[in-house]
């Protein structure tokens, strides 16, 4: 599996335990994980804690997360990367999140263009799925700009501080 690679701006590299500190410095905020199915971490040490879970996910060859580093600064600006491979069908789902500060840029279009570049041409995988809060309209004019295909909405899907949210799933096929 592809462990980095770069984009005009990005260096995207495999997510490493000496990344949570600016990973904490992203996760803690509630903006960013508004619509993620975490709560905004309140430690250094649960960023720390889940990067070792996705880490371990990478050893079983079930997922892969990287950090989405600023070339020009060479500073952590979110992560990204495939959050469930399933080789047997031969799908994943993409999931990213970026800083705050990051956001409008251009950064996510950047990086998850060469995810699915990476998806269909390196891994030869056939689907790639997106599930995203109906609620966070940026996450889904991405999807919609890197034409993903809205398939429906999974209602009451996901519980996110004790709420529930309805999920859009979109998808894109290598024959697409």
């Amino acid at each position: 599996m592809i462990t980095q690679f770069f984009t005009e701006r990005l260096h995207v590299r495999k997510i490493t335990t000496k990344d949570s500190e600016e990973l904490f410095r992203i996760w803690s905020d509630p903006d960013v994980t508004r619509f993620m199915n975490i709560s905004n971490f309140t430690n250094e040490q649960q960023a720390a804690d889940m990067i070792y879970f996705l880490n371990q996910l990478y050893e079983k060859n079930e997922a892969v997360r990287y950090s989405i580093i600023e070339l020009s600064t060479n500073k952590i600006i979110g992560s990204c990367g495939f959050n469930s491979l399933n080789k047997e069908h031969d799908r994943t789902e993409i999931g990213y999140e970026l800083a705050k500060a990051s956001w409008g840029k251009g950064y996510a279009t950047e990086a998850i263009s060469k995810l699915i570049d990476i998806a269909f041409q390196e891994m030869n995988l056939n689907r790639i799925e997106a599930k995203i809060d109906a609620k966070n309209k940026n996450s889904i004019r991405l999807m919609e700009r890197l034409h993903f295909t809205y398939e429906g909405t999974l209602r009451q899907y996901e519980k996110n501080d004790g709420k529930y949210a309805d999920i859009q799933l979109f998808s894109r096929l290598k024959s697409d």
